[in-house]
């Protein structure tokens, strides 16, 4: 046994800090719009930390304990995590709907592992709009950091008998992962944000810094300057670091250089470290673990049950988390980690509880989301959230060939493609649809799908809900498919399928108006007619399918969730499922009538699909008591197959 360090009233001052910054942020709390950078701080807290007691033990006795040191992981981190869990699942069976809730039983697993920053990866990013619906979400940071549990201890186990060697090893780790992350985050910021090899640099300055401090016998006293500068880059990064694609990158060494300063000076007396050791502080940074647990999923369950509120009520939900964190440290945190248990009852204890929580996961996952906690109003909505996944594994991106680097999804039955389809998202709207055409006519064809990419030759488009690199993607892949197409010789006909209004007013509508798209290097009539003229000379039949009639206001998830708690009424209900046809006409009269005049030529041949959407002067998101819409432009896989008749012209000999 090692004689532990004497105990760093600043360290929790410093938590304090980093604490703060992440709810204050979660709650758009102005001035905290960086605030998520105090992830970054406790990063760096933790290698100092962790690393200082591993290297302490290996000097002191030549070896390491893993027994005893993943005991004090557990008693540290598992209790006051199963509790939140638990207490999270709870109020998401009453509040979260089964599409969510499934995710969130995907996720408790995943965390109760500790992969859940893997899981995340795979998803959408931590900046997405939708990544605040996510109720496990902030267990990422957690799994990182288990990940670091495992891969120091057991890289100071293996070069124990070379202890001296460990040091310049973490150096050279510490060297890479840094070098991976700022050179990788512009093309994968994902990927660096979520992943253990690019966040290690993080924890392993702390590492360094506690190895060095021991080896040259530090008294962590520098006077005031350090510890000021400190405090101005944490500070800093708090304030100025803006979320987005940027980050971490270069972005994230001032928090954590301002860290590291702030642990090298930790023992000076100065005015920094003192405001960092008061009472309240300190208070705040014993109870950091438990906030960090429990502000989340208040701010998640909250703003998803209310649809959001304002600043005074903000403060509200925050004082709950504090309340549920004081309470959580008081009567779950501190006691467990006082207490006695070890050995074979703590193993057995963390085994139940991980049971407990992977079986609750493993439950809410297989029973899809328990959908029949619902009324069946409800419930029409919720399957048509969840009737948006399509089967996509024929698909794959040929490495040679006339389609090299152009992701191509085989329909129908095997053989030379004698159909394309091609077009936007609106063409995975129509995938189950057209897949079961080609089928039922034995026609092999291929889809080719670019979301948010028009299907027109000689233009490039900016839009604000794409980045730069997806736009240069959407302009790539429209010169290849161009060029490619000339080389088809068995595919004689053509179908294509878009968001035309879209592209045609440059902007969404009702829940998307946000959305902005400008097309470079023609208009859009003009780019329509040279494209399918030019299109029309090379197949034997072109169609194109009018685009389905724009519902503003009408969004699955959220009629869902309004109707699951009580918040809609029949007029507001009517409103947000139907819109007068004239409204969508006028949405349509700048895209269609150079479709129009194609046909009329004999060029095209125009799919027409309102009739199931639009009766009398009316035009509807429900038909038959079926939702027929996932969104406000993109149609559900049933209604696909429901339509699949008006494809027979395409696959038809």
């Amino acid at each position: 046994m090692t004689t532990p360090p004497p105990y760093r009233r600043e360290i929790d001052g410093l938590r304090a800090i980093a604490v703060l910054a992440v709810v204050f942020y979660h709650f758009a709390i102005p001035g905290f719009g960086g605030g998520f950078v105090g992830v970054d701080v406790f990063f760096v807290i933790s290698g100092f930390l962790i690393g200082g007691i591993l290297w302490r033990e290996l000097s002191d006795t030549g070896h390491l304990s893993l027994s005893r040191f993943y005991t004090r992981r557990v008693r540290r981190l598992a209790p006051a995590f199963v509790v939140m869990a638990l207490f999270s699942g709870l109020a998401a069976y009453f509040i979260l709907l089964p599409f969510e809730f499934r995710e969130f039983g995907k996720a408790l697993i995943a965390a109760t592992l500790y992969f859940s920053n893997i899981i995340f990866y795979r998803q959408s990013g931590y900046f997405d709009g939708a990544a605040d619906e996510k109720l496990l979400l902030h267990t990422w940071s957690l799994s990182v950091e288990e990940q670091f549990y495992i891969f120091l201890p057991i890289t100071f186990l293996l070069l124990v008998r070379w202890r001296r060697h460990i040091p310049k090893l973490l150096a050279g780790v510490f060297i890479a992962s840094l070098a991976a992350n700022i050179l990788l985050t512009p093309q994968s910021p994902t990927a660096t944000f979520f992943l253990f090899p690019f966040r290690a640099w993080e924890m392993l300055a702390g590492v360094l810094l506690a190895i060095h401090g021991q080896k040259i016998g530090k008294n962590w006293r520098h006077g005031v300057w350090p510890s000021l500068l400190g405090l101005m880059l944490v500070l800093g990064g708090i304030v100025l670091i803006e979320p987005g694609a940027g980050f971490p990158g270069w972005q994230v060494l001032a928090p954590v250089a301002g860290t590291a300063l702030l642990l090298w000076n930790g023992r000076d007396d100065n005015p920094v470290n003192r405001i960092l050791s008061a009472r309240l502080p300190v208070f705040i940074g014993l109870i950091s673990y438990s906030l960090y647990l429990w502000h989340w999923p208040v701010m998640v369950l909250s703003k998803y049950y209310r649809d959001g509120y304002g600043r005074f009520e903000t403060l509200f939900w925050i004082a709950l988390a504090l309340g549920l964190a004081t309470l959580s440290w008081r009567f779950v945190e501190r006691p467990v980690r006082l207490s006695h248990l070890k050995g074979w009852p703590l193993v057995g204890a963390v085994a139940v509880a991980s049971g407990s929580l992977l079986a609750l996961g493993g439950a809410v996952y297989l029973q899809n989301g328990m959908p029949d906690r619902f009324n069946a109003k409800t419930r029409m909505h919720i399957d048509a959230s969840a009737d948006f996944l399509q089967d996509w594994s024929r698909c794959y991106r040929p490495e040679t060939g006339p389609f090299t680097g152009v992701e191509i999804c085989p329909i129908g039955p095997d053989g030379p493609p004698e159909v394309l389809v091609w077009g936007d998202s609106h063409v995975r709207a129509f995938q189950a649809g057209v897949s079961l055409a080609a089928m039922e006519h034995t026609r092999p064809g291929l889809l080719i799908w670019h979301a948010g990419c028009p299907p027109l030759f000689g233009v490039s488009k900016t839009e604000s809900a794409a980045t730069p690199l997806e736009d240069a993607t959407c302009t790539d892949t429209l010169q290849r498919i161009r060029s490619t197409l000339q080389q088809q010789p068995t595919i004689r006909k053509l179908l294509v399928i878009g968001r035309w209004a879209y592209y045609a007013n440059g902007q969404g509508v009702g829940n998307d108006a946000q959305n902005n798209i400008q097309l470079h290097g023609k208009d859009f009539s003009s780019a329509v007619r040279d494209t399918f003229t030019e299109l029309a000379r090379q197949f034997d039949r072109v169609f194109v399918l009018r685009q389905v009639p724009e519902i503003p206001e009408y969004d699955s998830r959220k009629l869902a969730r309004l109707l699951a708690h009580g918040r809609l009424d029949t007029a507001e209900l009517a409103r947000l499922t139907t819109v007068p046809k004239s409204q969508v006409l006028q949405r349509v009269a700048k895209s269609e009538p150079v479709f129009n005049a194609l046909a009329a030529k004999g060029k095209i041949r125009l799919i027409d699909p309102w009739d199931m959407f639009c009766t009398g002067d009316t035009c509807s998101a429900i038909r038959n008591g079926k939702a027929l819409f996932f969104d406000n432009n993109h149609v559900v896989n049933n209604t696909g197959l429901m339509l699949r008749n008006l494809f027979d012209p395409v696959f038809a000999p």
